[in-house]
């Protein structure tokens, strides 16, 4: 039996209160950073309590300014576009891992482990690297400010098929002699046997994955040059000038950043306890 420490227990607690403090600080800089106007904002020292103009900001950002002819940036639009996008990439990577995972340990077919790890060494093939001719792909195909250029080039995943893939692995042959006993055909034994054993491994690979979707930057840029196929993170870059006198109204890119993180907060705090499970449970 571990014998309790007040000591020790109490340094914990101060490193992890400390932890949280590092984290949170920038996060709650920015939420006050949006509850002001651009004046106050860039002003020195800028405040640290929340201001006045938080619903006049989180609209404005949400729908845009009319007067200001920047409806065209309204956040509400970009995070559409990105929850789309995000979606499509999540269920499009795990639907296709499962069916990839599902013939590779089920099926008999030559060369069998040969297309496994051909499908595995793309993982040194991350979209930086290849970008140019994906590019090029998804151009002539006309899928630039489309949604499907958005999400299909990121769709497939090794990391995915190669983790359901260990989990079939696992799982007794004798699952595959009963369907078969019972008649049961291969689609018919994975709709009704593997998928609902696979359902805590898929919630968390829903949430990283979502996550990575909503996160993208370097591809959208690419393939989209219209305002309103923007995804959010995108979106808080081109609400910054590069250059000339234009004044970057920070509140409201503030906001931007305060609205884009609700979302992939949302599906963590909802999906946690699957999340862990399908992580850590030995019996998922």
């Amino acid at each position: 039996m571990i014998e309790r420490n007040r000591f020790m227990d109490v340094l914990a607690h101060a490193v992890l209160i400390l932890g949280v403090m590092v984290v949170a600080f920038p996060v709650y800089l920015t939420f006050v950073a949006s509850t002001h106007t651009a004046q106050e904002v860039v002003q020195v020292p800028m405040p640290l309590w929340p201001g006045e103009h938080l619903l006049d900001n989180y609209k404005t950002a949400l729908f845009g300014d009319a007067a200001k002819q920047v409806s065209d940036m309204a956040v509400a639009r970009m995070m559409w576009v990105s929850l789309v996008s995000a979606l499509c990439i999540a269920i499009g990577k795990i639907s296709i891992s499962l069916l990839s995972a599902f013939a590779i340990v089920y099926f008999r077919f030559p060369f069998r482990m040969a297309f496994f790890w051909a499908v595995f060494l793309t993982l040194m093939l991350p979209v930086e690297v290849r970008i140019g001719p994906t590019y090029q792909v998804v151009s002539d195909l006309g899928m630039l400010n489309t949604y499907a250029g958005l999400s299909v080039p990121l769709i497939a995943s090794a990391t995915a098929t190669f983790l359901f893939r260990q989990f079939f692995m696992t799982l007794p042959d004798e699952l595959v002699e009963a369907a078969r006993m019972d008649g049961a055909g291969p689609m018919r034994f994975f709709k009704d046997m593997l998928l609902p054993l696979s359902t805590t491994s898929m919630a968390a690979l829903f949430v990283i994955q979502f996550i990575y979707g909503w996160n993208q930057y370097l591809w959208p840029l690419l393939v989209t040059t219209q305002e309103n196929m923007y995804p959010v993170v995108v979106g808080i870059k081109s609400m910054i000038p590069s250059g000339g006198d234009a004044q970057t109204e920070w509140n409201l890119v503030m906001a931007t950043a305060m609205l884009a993180m609700i979302p992939p907060a949302l599906v963590v705090m909802l999906m946690q306890k699957w999340f862990v499970k399908g992580l850590v449970d030995s019996d998922k």
